[in-house]
């Protein structure tokens, strides 16, 4: 079974924090689509991928506004 994937563990770190908005913004997607917090961005296909590059683009990638 070589192209099975070790479990990742779904507990927060002290390197990201519980409010790290990647985090955040998993945890949403993955309830708004029915996908399991344990499965990981790049497992993701189609449709499910799409959806989040999209989230992850208009969320996550924001410029930075200069003064």
């Amino acid at each position: 079974m070589a192209d099975e994937k070790p479990k990742v563990s779904n507990e927060i770190s002290e390197g990201t924090g519980e409010f790290d908005a990647r985090f955040v913004l998993w945890r949403k997607f993955c309830a708004e689509n029915n996908v399991a917090v344990e499965t990981l961005p790049s497992d993701l296909i189609g449709e499910s991928k799409d959806k989040w590059d999209k989230m992850k683009n208009e969320k996550l990638h924001k410029p930075v506004e200069k003064p």
